[in-house]
């Protein structure tokens, strides 16, 4: 059997993974607010000018997670200014979950956005994301003073690079 490994590439965001995998984050996050799955159209709704536009160099940057080679997960970031980048998207499919991909993920992710010159990577999110906030404190995000403002942004975190 062969060693299962996690990798990450940039890819554009409307290519047919990445468009997958996007669908797949918004499904499960707006599910779990609504506390029922996402219809199609309220996804198609949801992911209509996101600004996904702007995870890509120079203004950020999406990476598409594969174990094994199966596209598994993805994440991405935008830069806010001169020294902040906003991490977003992560997202790891449910069948991929607890095998060890969320820290490589964010580790790749803050390295490409220290090589676009941020210095901190921060994030907003909602209190019902409990896995995800665990993740980002075990990785070394701290709870910092909210930054944005929307109905989805509950609790911010922050970590310098």
């Amino acid at each position: 059997m062969a060693l299962m490994t996690w990798t990450f590439s940039p890819e554009p965001v409307d290519r047919p993974e990445s468009a997958a995998l996007r669908r797949d984050y918004y499904g499960d996050v707006a599910g779990r607010y609504w506390n029922r799955p996402a219809t199609e159209a309220e996804i198609d709704e949801g992911l209509k000018d996101d600004g996904a536009e702007l995870l890509t160099p120079p203004t950020g940057r999406f990476l598409v997670a594969r174990y094994g080679g199966v596209p598994a997960g993805c994440g991405g970031f935008r830069l806010l200014d001169a020294e902040r980048a906003e991490l977003t998207r992560i997202y790891l499919r449910p069948a991929f979950r607890g095998r060890g991909g969320v820290g490589p993920l964010l580790s790749a992710l803050e390295a490409d956005a220290r090589a676009l010159g941020a210095r901190r990577m921060v994030l907003d999110t909602r209190l019902d994301l409990v896995e995800a906030r665990a993740a980002y404190v075990r990785h070394g995000y701290g709870e910092i003073p909210a930054y944005s403002s929307g109905p989805y942004s509950q609790i911010w975190y922050g970590k310098d690079l």
